[in-house]
């Protein structure tokens, strides 16, 4: 049973899909990509298990 508290018709906004601006997405990170504009993924693990700690890591950057 749907919750009568949550409007309803917000999801109207995330459930449709938007092919051009998915397509547009997926060619800025190829481009990237293809720059080199990227986060190598140990790199991105270790940064994400530094936000449960004191010290966390800053953001990395794209090298």
């Amino acid at each position: 049973m749907a919750d009568p508290a949550i409007d309803h018709d917000d999801e109207d906004l995330f459930s449709t899909p938007d092919d051009a601006a998915d397509e547009a997405a997926t060619l800025r990170g190829l481009a990237d990509a293809a720059a080199g504009r990227v986060v190598d993924n140990e790199t991105v693990m270790r940064w994400v298990e530094s936000w449960s700690t004191a010290n966390p890591l800053p953001r990395p950057k794209c090298g």
